[in-house]
Order: C-alpha cells, then sequence, then structure tokens
C-alpha cells in the first residue's frame, strides 16, 4: 500500500450525505479520490460503473490502494413498498458484489475494502448492549444486513475486509432529512414511549472514522456510532431545542406502524443500545461525544 498521507482511494457514494463529507476529509489527508459514477465520467478523478448490471472496468481496482463502498438506496424514502424493499436489499448487494468480484478479477488487488453496512443488523433489542460480539437479529433489516456484509466478503482473501455498522449520520441531511422539517414547522414528536435507543454518530466522525479504518489493521463489523448512547426523546428534544421549536407532540406506537409499515418499526421505534467497542479499542477519538454536541454541530456548520 502507498504511504498512509498519499493513498488511492476508490469511493462508491462519493456524492451521497456521508460521502461528501468523507470526500473532502480523505483530499484534506492527501490522500486521492476517484469517484464511482454512474453517468458518463466528465473528470480525470471518475470512472463508471453500473453496480444493478454488475459492470465495472476491473482495470480501475489494479490502480487504487483501497475501495470505499458507500452505494445503496435511502432506507429513508417512504413509504417501503414490497418493491422498494426489493431495491433496498438488491442496490446494497448488487454494489458490493460488483466491486469485490472485479476485485477478484484485478492482478493485484487493492488492499483495503471499507463497505457500508448498518446497525440495522442488531435488530430491535431493547434490554441488550450491542457490541460487534452481539448476533444477528430478526426481521427485515438484519437480514439485508447479512445478505450484504456476506458480498463483501467477496473480495479477494488478500484483501483486508472491514464491514462499517453504521447508526443514524446527525448532519442535515441522510436519516435526518425528514426530522429537521418537521421540527422547523412546530411538528416535533416523541415517537412512541421515546425510550427507544437510536444509535447515533455525527457526520464529521463518520468520516473520521472510516478515514481512521482505511489504514488500522481491523477486519470484520465495526460499529460506526457514537460513544453515549441516547434515546430517540433525547435525540428529537435536543433537536427542537436546538431549532427553537415546541416539543409537545407525541406519536403512539400503533400510529407510527400504521402511517409509515416496516419502515416505522425499523426507523423509529427499534430500540438498539449499539457500544462502539472495537473503534475505541482501536485508538479512535471521537470529536463530537453526545447526541447533543453531534446536533449542535450539524446546525453550526
Amino acid at each position: 500500500m502507498a504511504s498512509a498521507s498519499g493513498l488511492r482511494v476508490l469511493v462508491s457514494g462519493a456524492s451521497g450525505f456521508i460521502g461528501r463529507e468523507l470526500v473532502t476529509q480523505l483530499e484534506a489527508d492527501g490522500h486521492s479520490v476517484i469517484r464511482l459514477v454512474r453517468s458518463k465520467p466528465r473528470l480525470d478523478n471518475e470512472a463508471h460503473w453500473a453496480p444493478a448490471s454488475r459492470m465495472i472496468d476491473y482495470g480501475i481496482l489494479e490502480t487504487v490502494d483501497a475501495v470505499i463502498n458507500l452505494s445503496g438506496a435511502s432506507t429513508g424514502r417512504i413509504p417501503w413498498t414490497k418493491g422498494y424493499k426489493r431495491e433496498i436489499l438488491a442496490s446494497r448487494v448488487d454494489s458490493t458484489q460488483t466491486l469485490a468480484q472485479a476485485m477478484g478479477m484485478a492482478k493485484k488487488p487493492p488492499s483495503v475494502f471499507l463497505s457500508g453496512s448498518a446497525v440495522g443488523y442488531y435488530g430491535d433489542r431493547p434490554a441488550a448492549r450491542l457490541t460487534e460480539q452481539s448476533g444477528k437479529g430478526v426481521g427485515f433489516f438484519p437480514d439485508v444486513v447479512e445478505a450484504w456484509e456476506s458480498a463483501a466478503h467477496l473480495a479477494p482473501e488478500k484483501t483486508r475486509v472491514v464491514t462499517i455498522r453504521t447508526g443514524v449520520v446527525v448532519g442535515q441531511g441522510g436519516a435526518f432529512t425528514p426530522l429537521v422539517p418537521l421540527t422547523r414547522v412546530g411538528l416535533a414528536s416523541r415517537f412512541g414511549t421515546g425510550g427507544q435507543h437510536w444509535p447515533w454518530i455525527s457526520l464529521y466522525d463518520e468520516a473520521a472514522a472510516i478515514r481512521h479504518l482505511l489504514t488500522s489493521t481491523l477486519s470484520g463489523p465495526v460499529n460506526l456510532v457514537g460513544p453515549t448512547p441516547a434515546t430517540s426523546d433525547r435525540v428529537t428534544r435536543h433537536l427542537a431545542r436546538r431549532l427553537h421549536r415546541w416539543y409537545k407532540l407525541v406519536i403512539p406506537e400503533p400510529i407510527v406502524k400504521g402511517l409509515l409499515g416496516d419502515a416505522g418499526q425499523d426507523l423509529l421505534l427499534t430500540s438498539e443500545k449499539v457500544i462502539p467497542e472495537r473503534l475505541i479499542a482501536d485508538g479512535f477519538h471521537f470529536k463530537h461525544h453526545t447526541v447533543e454536541e453531534a446536533i449542535d454541530a450539524a446546525f453550526d456548520r
């Protein structure tokens, strides 16, 4: 691999919410970033691929030191119809398999593959403290994550594979997208009891943790969540406070499920007290230690 400050990194999902922040941080570190795009490349640092058709120039994999895969259909798009559930699964598995199989065809594959994943692997576990040692949960999203991570491990044996199990990324985008406008118009709400744990991480720390893993020796699943667990009530209450809006509404669980179906259960009502055990043990230092700090940072930008 090239020096830690001069890697060539291939990134899918570079134009997304997390991808834009990650590319900014990577380039600030002195790395060269090649962006995978689905349209015709217009710049020298772009390369074409069509993951749904498993199409990519595997030769590009011989020119980079590492691959970071952030592709996948948004889980924030509601409702989750049967067709969209298939897209959530296929978009993750197809992109990951395309990259892993292309690495296998390269004469000199990349040394590192950081592949997107999610804490949804653990499922609804209200009473549990969840680390990377915890088993798979039950339901749609745990099954999606299992297939997603299995696809990543199709990469060559010599490639270090890390599956980055990400929580709710706090910022002006991503999973926070629907919460912010509702709060701004005075419709900030507690969902169900509000006592369910939402595994969160600031946008800055999400990208910084990925950068850390790029030159770490860790492999396998790594939880990318903040160091201080927070309940959903704590998250939505502070968001309302930060935007100077009232916080009095309560949406009972049956209404959340009735309006949003499986998406309401998986995104708003599931409780996952996830701990970033391996990341902390590996020496990563968080910039934002509480969800309040993460929310404040998002709106100070």
